[in-house]
């Protein structure tokens, strides 16, 4: 077979030398003179049937937190869930995969959300509920978590200050928590803690609450800087910095009330370790009920110390 010809690879060379570059080559030296054309593309305008279903989509979402709530509280209150769980705990874990605290704070933020529209937006319908205009409304749960236990009024004074600061816009639930905390201080009253309220203790740092971490604690007395609160062998007056509250609501105080008075009938220096180790075990539950086991536990503990009072 015959060899390419010599002269024609010469040839191509010469002409790839030639001081002409291609096209690619200007582009590399000289990327400024380049022309970059773009398509513009025309944004529609929403008609007024998308606006309208924009505005009633957006109410649903600034609400979701509100109704998810006001279901929550319906469930309980009328025991819906009896038919598949002992307990409403129970339910809300395996149905909604949240613990009864998220559900309580759920139900005590609708019931902001209900104060504020009544107080605010009391002239007008419920369909010109939204965050348009003046009418600025929470749209989750945590933006009101920090007024739960104030007052109505107090709510919308709190709210109001927590929106100007926002920039008119809603604020976020630190915004909120500070707005209350230069309140307190303010007033000279940092303590929103009620009587009744179950806490539970937090015991670093405090060497007079050893032992006493985790155990709950009902407030007896509101002071400004503390609160005396009740647990099974006696009261106490503790910190505000060692108190967490567990944010029950009153029937569950209650329940927990019951039980600690049971506990406190039983419970003497005079017992037995074991004994005493397991009332204060009962003492740490961190809910407002006891479990089938736990309540036999206490009643031979009651009848056999005598502490049960039948009714």
């Amino acid at each position: 077979m015959a060899k390419p010809s010599s002269n024609r690879n010469k040839a191509t060379s010469a002409t790839s030398s030639d001081d002409t570059p291609p096209d690619d080559q200007d582009l590399e030296e000289d990327p400024g003179s380049a022309t970059i054309t773009v398509t513009a593309v025309e944004v529609p305008e929403l008609t007024e049937e998308e606006q309208r279903d924009r505005l009633h989509l957006e109410r649903r979402v600034e609400r979701a937190f509100f109704e998810a709530g006001k279901a929550l509280m319906e469930l309980r209150d009328r025991r819906l869930y009896r038919s598949t769980h002992k307990t409403f705990e129970d339910y809300c874990r395996d149905r909604f995969g949240h613990s009864r605290q998220k559900s309580n704070y759920l139900i005590a933020a609708a019931d902001v959300y209900e104060n504020l529209t009544t107080i605010c937006c009391q002239n007008l319908p419920p369909e010109d509920l939204t965050t348009n205009g003046s009418q600025i409304l929470p749209t989750s749960e945590g933006q009101v978590r920090p007024i739960t236990k104030l007052e109505p009024q107090e709510q919308w004074e709190v709210w109001q200050q927590a929106v100007e600061l926002a920039g008119g816009k809603v604020p976020t639930g630190r915004i909120v928590k500070d707005v209350v905390q230069r309140i307190m201080e303010r007033t000279k009253v940092p303590n929103t803690y009620q009587l009744g309220e179950v806490c539970q203790i937090l015991a670093k740092d405090n060497p007079e609450l050893r032992g006493k971490g985790g155990c709950w604690a009902i407030v007896s007395v509101v002071n400004d800087f503390s609160c005396t609160v009740r647990m099974w062998d006696g009261e106490y007056t503790v910190g505000l910095q060692h108190l967490k509250s567990f944010n029950y609501l009153p029937a569950e105080c209650q329940q927990v009330q019951e039980i600690s008075d049971r506990i406190s009938r039983v419970y003497s220096d005079s017992l037995e370790e074991t004994v005493k180790s397991l009332l204060q075990s009962l003492g740490k539950v961190n809910r407002p009920y006891l479990t089938p086991v736990e309540e036999k536990l206490l009643s031979v503990l009651e009848s056999e110390y005598g502490g049960k009072i039948l009714p």
